[in-house]
């Protein structure tokens, strides 16, 4: 029981970042990889802050201003730049490893007996692994409702038609490259907030860990789509998280079949792969249907 609670607390975390990289990759409509040092850069404000004192909610609040730094580097070399995006996010990406090094000090720093958002004296008294169940959930709550307000507003619907069709939205008068680096200002600032919670909870910041994140969150975004489909954009934001969730139950039915922790990106991958594939399987299965229905019509 333990361990489904805690892979549905990791799956809330990690819904977060899911959550930021949707707003780049479904609505912006293209792939970020700040994501991979966005990650560790939030981990590392987060864990630094926590060692010198800082208020945890102020720690964790911190990891997402960092990560809207590095969105904001990425946007401005894509769009004033005119760097591609592609390339863009690997060199925010490659110099943000640097940085993290300067900030930790070296590749790694714990949080042994240090305060945390997950372990104040209230959540102290809920049973193991709940209070990160319960601050997971506050928090995708928090961010879903936030997200979903935004998109309503008049900037957010800008925001939503410079992924849709971006020479039409110019054509309305919309500013698309700003667009551009609010969405990849938003969407790091969820990932390094992501960073920073996920730090807390293993209780330890790296240079690396931010390796395989971006597969972890596109996963987490395909099975929430392939799970539930036709739906909303609040109510997509909604399945992202609890793909994010399923995600995690598939990692730890993994385990429980005898696989190593070591290969958990290699099954991330696969996992990814095959839920890409599942909506061509599923047409090519509905053309067969609809074929044999017609051959067998007198």
């Amino acid at each position: 029981m333990s361990l489904i609670t805690s892979s549905i607390g990791q799956g809330l975390l990690w819904g977060v970042l899911a959550l930021g990289l949707y707003l780049t990759f479904r609505i912006l409509n293209f792939p970020d990889m700040t994501v991979e040092g966005t990650f560790p850069f939030g981990a590392a404000i987060c864990v630094s802050a926590l060692v010198h004192g800082v208020n945890p909610l102020a720690a964790t609040i911190l990891s997402f201003f960092a990560g809207m730094v590095t969105g904001l580097v990425t946007g401005l070399l894509y769009t004033k730049g005119k760097i591609p995006v592609l390339l863009a996010g690997i060199l925010t990406m490659t110099g943000v490893y640097s940085v993290n090094l300067r900030i930790l000090g070296k590749a790694n720093v714990g949080l042994l007996n240090k305060n945390t958002l997950l372990n104040g004296q209230l959540l102290q008294k809920l049973p193991i692994n709940f209070p990160t169940i319960v601050v997971g959930l506050i928090i995708a709550i928090i961010v879903i409702v936030l997200l979903a307000v935004f998109l309503d507003t008049d900037l957010g619907q800008a925001f939503i038609a410079t992924g849709d069709n971006e020479k039409m939205a110019q054509s309305l008068g919309i500013n698309t490259d700003n667009m551009k680096i609010l969405g990849l200002m938003l969407s790091n600032g969820l990932i390094g907030l992501a960073g920073g919670l996920l730090a807390q909870n293993g209780g330890y910041a790296d240079v690396n860990m931010g390796i395989g994140t971006m597969v972890i969150g596109l996963a987490a975004i395909i099975i929430g789509e392939v799970v539930y489909d036709d739906l909303s954009l609040t109510a997509r934001l909604v399945a992202v998280v609890i793909g994010s969730i399923i995600y995690r139950l598939i990692l730890l039915l993994v385990l429980q079949l005898g696989f190593s922790t070591n290969d958990f990106k290699l099954i991330s991958a696969i996992i990814l792969a095959i839920c890409m594939m599942l909506p061509l399987f599923e047409q090519k299965f509905r053309t067969r249907k609809l074929l044999k229905k017609g051959v067998e019509k007198p």
